[in-house]
């Protein structure tokens, strides 16, 4: 694995601009150092995302916080996704596809987009492809509808599931020119039907991961000049919010509520926690022109923009913080437990001190669920 280090940046951990020099690395960095050399230098797809769960113990002995380790594993997932295009690409070349005919560029969608991954996501992808003329368009989209069915079928073989409802760019619906792209965002906004609604929400954190992000960023100008004046359209996202109930009860105490809990004690906190916040954010965002897609970010830019006080943004920084450090342990234990890591939390393991800052954080998320739901 071709890695970048510059020790005043983590997020170069990933990159592929050059090697790392682990022998050069402090003593204070021998949990991550010893991770990387057990995975070895050019590891298959299957071995460097099996060894996920080891990068998030050394990262937790490093004592990095749950934001930190999430950003980077979501970088080790891009650098798992360009890997795959890589092979792909490779391996088209040599059966006699030649070079890519468009510029084009591969999104990650999604908690990937955001710099928010857990343990064991699924796909969510999608492809932007420079505009061609229709008469080529068997023959362009051809390439890349095979393209995609590759790179995501390593993926997919890798351990990074398929995506069940088929958000990936092996297929038509999220593989298009970016014409039909900035087309798809207007018919989408357009007026409030609750199915567009469910896929823009897909959509709308995106990220590019490969390719030329030029691509991306045409369309991340057609969302900010649509979405602030779709007023119908976020007037029904809004009301999709009553849908990520959090995990609380009428009286402020804690309940999972969820007929498929695995037993009586588990909570749902991605469901019911992180969903809920990252949904209310993101629809805060759209109404104010905000463009980056994670979720600290548009908190701060919200702030700029006067749209949400500072202190409330810093709880819910917090309460981000705390959701994805207690989902990330319970996904440890999983893997320690032979188990596929989910987003259930076994309330019964939480301190007295956890269950109490959970609460404050759901009431937290309760109260800007209501907030975004008035219209912000």
């Amino acid at each position: 694995m071709r890695l970048l280090h510059r020790s005043s940046s983590w997020r170069a951990l990933f990159a592929d601009e050059a090697h790392l020099d682990l022998a050069a690395w402090p003593a204070l960095l021998d949990p991550l150092r010893a991770a990387l050399e057990r995975l070895g230098p050019h590891p298959d797809l299957a071995a460097a995302h099996a060894w996920q769960g080891e990068l998030v113990s050394a990262l937790d002995r490093l004592d990095l916080p749950a934001g930190r380790i999430s950003q980077l594993l979501s970088d080790h997932n891009d650098w798992l996704y360009r890997r795959a295009i890589e092979l792909s690409l490779s391996e088209m070349r040599a059966q006699g596809w030649g070079a890519p005919p468009a510029a084009f560029c591969v999104l990650v969608l999604g908690s990937g987009a955001r710099d928010e991954s857990l343990l064991a996501p699924d796909q969510d992808n999608a492809m932007i492809i420079a505009d061609y003329p229709d008469a080529r368009h068997t023959e362009i989209d051809g390439y890349f509808q095979s393209l995609g069915e590759r790179f995501t079928a390593r993926l997919d073989a890798a351990g990074i599931p398929l995506c069940q409802g088929h958000v990936m760019a092996r297929f038509p619906m999220w593989r298009k020119r970016l014409s039909e792209w900035r087309a798809q965002i207007a018919i989408w906004t357009a007026e409030r039907r609750i199915k567009r609604v469910q896929q823009a929400n897909i959509l709308l954190d995106f990220r590019p991961v490969f390719g030329e992000p030029a691509l991306a960023e045409g369309l991340a100008d057609r969302v900010a000049e649509r979405l602030p004046a779709a007023h119908l359209f976020l007037d029904e996202m809004a009301s999709l919010l009553d849908e990520l109930p959090v995990a609380l009860d009428r009286f402020g105490r804690l309940r999972g509520g969820d007929e498929e809990a695995p037993h009586e004690r588990a909570i749902n906190l991605k469901r019911q926690g992180l969903l809920p916040l990252v949904g209310a954010v993101r629809l805060l965002a759209l109404r104010h022109g905000v463009r980056p897609p994670d979720t600290r970010t548009r908190l701060v830019a919200l702030v700029m923009r006067e749209a949400i006080a500072a202190e409330r943004a810093e709880a819910l920084s917090a309460a981000l913080e705390r959701l994805q450090g207690l989902i990330l342990a319970e996904q440890r234990q999983a893997l320690a437990e032979g188990r596929r890591p989910d987003g259930w939390v076994d309330a019964s393991r939480l301190r007295e001190d956890q269950r109490l800052l959970l609460r404050h954080d759901l009431r937290e998320i309760r109260a800007l669920l209501r907030r975004a739901r008035r219209g912000g």
